[in-house]
């Protein structure tokens, strides 16, 4: 029998042991379920108790020894709409706790630096966005390298959807060389304005910057992502963005 739903559901090896064995022995005392299910003396009592806790075990004393036995197995099902539902309450729970907990990091140390590998911790980094950006707020990529597979394209389109609807805006440069494709794409989010650097300089690295966040993406092999969160590197960065800004042209649509 294959146990892999019955784990992601919430249960451990060891109540998947108990639970099963108990079915099969139908009301049993310890012995037999120890016997059957291969559980230590020392934490039957243990597993027993979780197992009612999450009401798949009940139990009746019969001259004065106590006889378990395994609830019917759609009581999983309820188990877990009932583990769902405290899941969600519990994620709003921290939601709402979110503000008072970015607080606490904002109070850290001056400096901070974080790295994160693969396309995942771009995402991560990126994502980190919203935590911090509240609508009308602004994040700005500096030097996107032009050639990106294209679930990376996908991803950023994906992710343009979002930060539209969450009322954040930003302004990118693209390497020279970046398919007009790309720019003319990007250009037609709200809130999104991308133009060419204005200058040819390529680098394998891209920065992203807002807030008091500098992160420096390495999208090539090995792809990383180094986030550094201190105000003074996040403006001195800033000001390199605005100057470059300042020098380049808008976007214009070609006929592609």
């Amino acid at each position: 029998m294959d146990i892999a739903p019955l784990k992601e559901a919430g249960l451990t090896d060891g109540e998947i042991k108990v639970y099963t064995a108990l079915l099969e022995l139908g009301s049993s005392t310890t012995g037999p379920i120890i016997e059957k299910s291969g559980i230590a003396k020392s934490i039957i009592y243990q597993i027993l108790d979780k197992l009612m806790q999450k009401g798949l075990v009940s139990f009746i004393i019969k001259q004065k020894t106590k006889y378990f036995q395994a609830a019917q197995p759609n009581k999983i099902l309820e188990y877990i709409e009932e583990r769902e539902s405290k899941l969600s309450k519990n994620k709003k729970k921290v939601e709402d706790l979110l503000p008072q907990l970015l607080l606490l990091k904002q109070s850290s140390p001056e400096s901070e630096v974080q790295i994160y590998a693969g396309m995942k911790g771009i995402q991560t980094v990126h994502e980190h966005t919203y935590l911090k950006l509240k609508s009308g707020e602004e994040y700005m990529y500096l030097g996107i390298y032009p050639d990106q597979e294209e679930k990376f394209h996908l991803y950023w389109q994906r992710d343009h959807k979002r930060r539209e609807k969450s009322g954040i805006i930003c302004r990118l440069f693209f390497n020279q060389g970046t398919s007009e494709k790309i720019l003319k794409n990007r250009n037609n989010y709200k809130g999104c304005e991308a133009r060419f650097m204005p200058t040819d300089i390529k680098t394998p690295s891209e920065i992203l910057v807002y807030k008091d966040t500098t992160a420096i993406i390495i999208q090539q092999k090995p792809t990383l992502a180094i986030e550094i969160i201190n105000q003074d590197v996040a403006d001195s960065f800033k000001a390199y963005f605005e100057e470059f800004w300042k020098k380049s042209k808008p976007f214009k649509t070609y006929n592609i």
